[in-house]
Parts: C-alpha cells; sequence; structure tokens
C-alpha cells in the first residue's frame, strides 16, 4: 500500500511511525527537547535540554505523537487528504504546504501556552501532526468541495467542503469552551488558517493581492533579455 503512494506522503508516514516506535523503546523523556513547549521564565537557551521553548521545536513536535490512537488517525487522514494533493501540487509544493501548517500551528499554540502561563497556569508540552493535518484537510476541502467524505463517528457521507466547516467549528467551539482538555485546538485551527493563506497566496487572492505575469504585464517583445 506505501509504494503506491506518493514519495513525500510516504516519507511523512514512514517518519512518523519510526519515530513512534523510538519514542516507546526510548521514552517520551528522550524527546522533550522536541516537543513544543510554552515559552517561560527560562527564556530561550539552545544548550538547554530542559523543558523550555526552542526554535526547532517548531518542527520536531508534528513528528511526534502521545499515543496509538493518536497517531492513527493522524496518519489516517494524512494518507486519506496528503495523497489526492500531492498528485495535484506535485512533491515540493505538497511538502511545503505541510510544513507551513505545521509550524504555523505550532505558533498559534505558543500564544495560547505564553497566555496560559501568564495567566498562572501550568505549561505541558504539545506533540502531534494534527496541526499539517488539519491544514491538509482544509485544502482538500478548497481544492476538492464537492468530494464525498466519510466520517468515522458516526458514519455520515458529506461533501469535503461541508466536512471542513463542520471541523472548523466543532474546534473552534472545543478550543474555546474547554470541553475537551488536553487537546490543542488552537493548534488545529492554526494549521487550517495558515493553509488558507497559503493557498491564497498561491492563487494571487487578498489579504495578498493578486501577483502580476513575469515582466510586470509588458509584452514579451518588449522585456529585456538578460
Amino acid at each position: 500500500m506505501l509504494s503506491r503512494l506518493p514519495p513525500v506522503t510516504q516519507a511523512l508516514l514512514i517518519a512518523n511511525g519510526v519515530l513512534f516506535l523510538l519514542q516507546q523503546v526510548m521514552g517520551d523523556a528522550t524527546f522533550f527537547p522536541f516537543m513544543l513547549w510554552p515559552p517561560s521564565d527560562m527564556g530561550f537557551d539552545p544548550f538547554s535540554p530542559g523543558q523550555n521553548f526552542q526554535v526547532w521545536q517548531l518542527l520536531t513536535y508534528g513528528f511526534l505523537h502521545g499515543g496509538l490512537g493518536h497517531l492513527f488517525f493522524n496518519m489516517l487522514a494524512l494518507y486519506m487528504f496528503g495523497a489526492p494533493l500531492e498528485l495535484t501540487w506535485g512533491p515540493r509544493r505538497f511538502l511545503a504546504y505541510y510544513l507551513i501548517c505545521v509550524v504555523g500551528a505550532g505558533l498559534c499554540q505558543l500564544a495560547v501556552g505564553w497566555w496560559t502561563v501568564a495567566q498562572g497556569g501550568a505549561g505541558y508540552p504539545t506533540v502531534g501532526a494534527s496541526g499539517g493535518v488539519f491544514g491538509l484537510l482544509l485544502a482538500y476541502g478548497m481544492l476538492f468541495p464537492n468530494q464525498r467524505v466519510m466520517l468515522l463517528f458516526p458514519p455520515i457521507p458529506m461533501k469535503a467542503r461541508t466536512f471542513v466547516i463542520v471541523f472548523g467549528a466543532l474546534e473552534l467551539l472545543l478550543g474555546f469552551t474547554g470541553w475537551q482538555p488536553g487537546v490543542a485546538h488552537f493548534a488545529h485551527l492554526g494549521g487550517m488558517l495558515f493553509g488558507w493563506l497559503v493557498i491564497r497566496y498561491w492563487r494571487g487572492q487578498p489579504p495578498f493581492g493578486r501577483r502580476r505575469p513575469p515582466g510586470g504585464g509588458r509584452p514579451s517583445h518588449l522585456r529585456r533579455v538578460k
């Protein structure tokens, strides 16, 4: 099954699976420096192995998971939505999009973590590919809005566009109400937000404006030859 997947989707599935196995063998504490920790009074220290924020965590946290169920559902979504998007965009654009969504989700989670710590709450690490996966979900809904997808629980078919709206609204509700603690709902929303911005940029749509064609739109015979 893996051999029939496009290369980047295949590599992401394998990387997440291998790192999860290493977590089980070596213990979560070994990977603390690679989980996403909220900013603390200790500040940034690139040589500290302690539980504080490091820049690289904005990327590495997206390849670690908190349990088998967490890994399974993220990888299932990556398999379902990643492959058609990579076949549409090509490997380089797909990888760039996915990683931007992971980092964007991490930035949103950092803001939430900073606010929690500032209010006297306890800081906790964030792990999981969900930010990137929610970005893929949004992209799938934008590129294939009328494609039918099936929920697992409950098994209800719906259009991809509706699927995205339902999940986005649910994450927003859970994020503000706190009804599902221990889940980084605002990271999920951050992945969708940054994914939306990337697609709007590629399409030359607001807030980025419409990009001018190469040469500023001048007739080809007037363009300077270098």
